[in-house]
């Protein structure tokens, strides 16, 4: 499947915030209020398309980041951190290669990449670590989710 990245309109983002994950995966549905709309508009997040298609989005930086990780010091600096998600029914079908390919060819960097990924997530951390991606620590948000810090770093 061939991949296009774009600017993130407003309409994709409320496309994407109102995606339905079905458990245990539902830890990544959203809703499209007022704060989450900011937070799309006010941060570098970039949508997927196939075909003129919404599939799936990018961000970097911040945006990337899991707040409650910063109390467990899981984000020092020197990193590009990256987040994405693919649209829910196109999850599971073999398109995670090349959608991640995608991704990583659209990103110019001169550090290391790292991502944060729900511990129960076998399916993304198993494309992570085909991309060189290795889990480096862990920890747990408020509502006892675990999460992994992966980095390209070696």
């Amino acid at each position: 499947m061939d991949f296009s990245i774009q600017k993130m309109t407003e309409q994709a983002t409320r496309e994407i915030l109102s995606w339905t994950y079905p458990a245990p995966y539902d830890l990544y549905n959203s809703e499209v209020t007022e704060e989450s709309l900011q937070e799309f508009a006010e941060n570098p997040y970039y949508a997927i398309e196939h075909n003129g298609e919404l599939v799936g989005f990018y961000c970097t930086g911040y945006a990337a980041q899991v707040p409650i990780g910063y109390l467990f010091q899981a984000y020092p600096e020197g990193y590009l951190d990256i987040g994405l998600g693919m649209r829910p029914d196109l999850t599971g079908q073999g398109q995670g290669t090349s959608f991640m390919q995608c991704i990583l060819d659209s990103i110019e960097t001169e550090h290391p990449l790292r991502l944060t990924v729900a511990t129960f997530n076998n399916r993304a951390i198993a494309l992570y670590e085909k991309f060189g991606f290795r889990r480096i620590s862990a920890f747990k948000n408020a509502n006892d989710v675990e999460f992994f810090i992966m980095t390209t770093e070696e």
